[in-house]
Parts: structure tokens; C-alpha cells; sequence
């Protein structure tokens, strides 16, 4: 097996591989059951719950019989799509094997195909508690290493944007670019009125607010319809007449984005902020019992990093708690193990059902790398 294929690290395959069973038999002793999932796999709508920066690196091909497909990029879509379908409740499940994703700008230093092997929880009871579980036993099998956990919580982004006075169709290109940092900024310094629209679009709101018909002589070759372009310059105008959101408001929003530290004294810090964002509270609530669930299986939550920002460049079907396990002073890598919650993704798939998710992956060939193992 190659260097390539296992992590970038020559003559690693054999000890990736072997770290790789270690952990996956200690996620079947936890009581997880073994799943497969197929390595092409279908395009289409799957490839758009990745989100953007998946989309931009997944290997896409077509079948002349089935369609747009692709090399596996992930485990987590195609596992709930196998429990969705009819598995049972509550439901731990375990994998092993290679995901492929192209590696465009990082110079050939990360594998473009490399061992994943995941652990994944479906349990109505108390979602909070199987956070911490899952957490917890990640922690524990990877004790000893010189990783740095950290962990964070898209649901109290969510909440902030959500609760912020402002226009649906507003709230929605926020909530859309939540995973594109600098352009959800942008957005909500505009949306304050704190930052000019762009030229162009500047330029045609003028035009439409003088009553302008904006129209091309140019053949319509456009997957859009005349009706959707037409419905497209509507909204343009509908949001140009929206009030600006409070520019306190977008400070606090911002300021709480900014958040890192230990848990508690990061949650005291965002308890402040509710004052002015109220509908942020109950998120920050269930911050709260994840972390008492957690000092409950023993983890140090005084020194555990919690940062607001955190999985905000990641997979885009995460919507609650995130965490990560990353080597310490390699910011060149990527964690060794990462993972969350992904409530959203089981009512995407479970085709009028939904359920409660939690897990995350592990990449033996960077722990066998920092562990210098051949």
C-alpha cells in the first residue's frame, strides 16, 4: 500500500492499518455494531449535505447506468442513510476504510485517499449525555497522546442567528454562509448598514428602484428560468428595503463568535451575552448539562478549550456540538479525530423521520506519523 494512499508518511500502511483495528475493536467492545458503505457512491443531492469545501474535493465520475457518482468521501451521510431505512433504536455503529478527497493547495503534504474509522450514536434519551459519550471514549482511547482536545457548538451560532431581528430571506444567507467566516461577516456588517452593498449589485438595485426593466439581449442558456430571474430581482429589492439589523446586536453576535477559552469560564462569557440575546439562553442551557454530563464521565471540563468558532470550516451537516483532537504545535495537519452532532442530516435523510446523532472519526495514519511508528 502506498505512502500516498495511507497518510503521506512512507512505509506507514501496516501501523495505520493496525491502529485502525485497534480502534475499531474498541468501538465494537463499547457495544457499536460494524457497518459498511459502499466506496462509489451516489452524487447528486448526497454531495450538497457535505457542503462547499466537500463538493469542491470530492472525486465525481458518471456511470453511464447509475448516474453521477463518487468516491466515498465520508462515512457519516451514507451510515445514516443505512439507519434511516430501518435500523434500530437506540444504535451505535462502528467503521473502518479509505475516504477520498482531492487535496487541491496543500502541496502533496496530505493524503488525497486515507484510513477513516468512526464511531456513531442514534439515541433519543438525552442527547447531551450521549455528547459526552461519545467525547469521553474518543478521550480515553486516545489518552497518552500528545493531542489537544478542543470542542465547540454550532447550536449556539444557530440560535444567535436565528433570534436576530432581521428578515427571513436575511437570516437565511446568514445561517447559509455560518461555515465561510469572513463572508458571514461581511454579511453582518452590511446587514447593519456598516459596510456598502457590493458595485455591481449596488449598481442594478438602482437601476430597479428607478423602474428599470433589466433585461439581456443575450440567449438565455442559463439553468435559471425567465420566472426565477424575475423572482431573484424581487427579492433584491424586497431586501434593499429591510431595516438594518442593531449594530449592537452585531457586535454582540460578533464578540460571541470570538469566545475561546476553558469551558466554564467560556460559558459564563456567553451567559453575558444572552443578556442582549436572549434566544441564545436556551442553547447555552444545554452547554451547561453537556458539560456537567462530561465532568460525569470524567473528563476535566476546567480544562477543556471551548471555542464558539469551532467547526465553523468543517463539514456543513454539523448543528450542536463539535469537538476535535488536534497534535500540538502542528497546525500544518489536520485533528487527529473530529466529530459532532448531526440532527439535521437524519430529517434530511429519514424521508419524514428524524433522530438525535452524535459521532466522530479518528485518522490512524496521523497518529502512527506523530508517533514517528513505520
Amino acid at each position: 500500500m502506498s505512502a500516498q494512499r495511507n497518510g503521506g508518511q512512507p512505509g506507514n500502511g501496516q501501523a495505520a492499518r493496525a491502529e485502525a483495528q485497534r480502534l475499531f475493536g474498541a468501538f465494537q467492545n463499547w457495544g457499536a455494531v460494524p457497518i459498511e458503505a459502499a466506496i462509489l457512491q451516489p452524487a447528486g443531492t448526497l454531495l450538497d449535505l457535505y457542503g462547499e469545501d466537500i463538493r469542491a474535493r470530492a472525486y465525481v465520475t458518471h456511470d453511464p447506468v447509475q448516474g453521477e457518482m463518487m468516491l466515498r468521501p465520508d462515512f457519516t451521510v451514507p451510515v445514516v442513510q443505512t439507519h434511516m431505512a430501518g435500523g434500530a433504536e437506540p444504535a451505535r455503529y462502528c467503521y473502518m476504510g479509505e475516504v477520498f478527497r482531492k487535496q487541491e493547495g496543500a502541496g502533496g503534504a496530505r493524503a488525497s485517499e486515507y484510513l477513516q474509522v468512526g464511531y456513531e450514536v442514534f439515541d433519543r434519551a438525552n442527547p447531551q449525555r450521549a455528547d459526552a459519550e461519545v467525547f469521553a471514549l474518543f478521550a480515553r482511547l486516545l489518552s497518552g497522546r500528545a493531542l489537544r482536545p478542543s470542542i465547540g457548538d454550532i447550536g449556539i451560532l444557530r440560535a444567535a442567528v436565528n433570534g436576530l431581528p432581521t428578515s427571513d430571506l436575511r437570516r437565511a444567507a446568514l445561517m447559509r454562509h455560518l461555515w465561510r467566516p469572513q463572508r458571514f461577516r461581511a454579511l453582518l456588517e452590511r446587514f447593519a448598514g456598516r459596510a456598502p452593498l457590493p458595485e455591481a449589485r449596488a449598481t442594478l438595485l438602482k437601476r430597479l428602484q428607478a423602474g428599470e426593466r433589466v433585461e439581456s439581449a443575450a440567449p438565455q442558456i442559463g439553468l435559471r428560468s425567465g420566472a426565477e430571474v424575475e423572482a431573484r430581482l424581487a427579492k433584491l429589492l424586497a431586501d434593499a428595503q429591510t431595516p438594518h439589523i442593531p449594530g449592537a446586536l452585531v457586535d454582540r453576535v460578533e464578540a460571541l463568535l470570538n469566545v475561546a477559552d476553558k469551558a466554564p469560564k467560556a460559558l459564563e462569557q456567553m451567559r453575558a451575552h444572552a443578556g442582549d440575546m436572549p434566544w441564545i439562553a436556551p442553547s447555552l442551557d444545554l452547554l451547561e448539562q453537556r458539560l456537567a454530563a462530561l465532568s460525569a464521565l470524567g473528563i476535566d471540563v476546567d480544562a477543556l478549550d471551548f471555542e464558539a468558532s469551532y467547526g465553523r470550516t468543517t463539514l456543513e451537516y454539523y448543528d450542536g456540538f463539535v469537538f476535535g483532537f488536534s497534535a500540538e504545535g502542528r497546525e500544518d495537519l489536520p485533528p487527529v479525530a473530529s466529530g459532532g452532532r448531526f440532527d439535521a442530516l437524519t430529517t434530511v435523510l429519514g424521508q419524514g423521520s428524524s433522530i438525535p446523532a452524535v459521532g466522530g472519526v479518528v485518522r490512524p495514519a496521523l497518529l502512527v506519523e506523530l508517533e514517528g511508528g513505520a
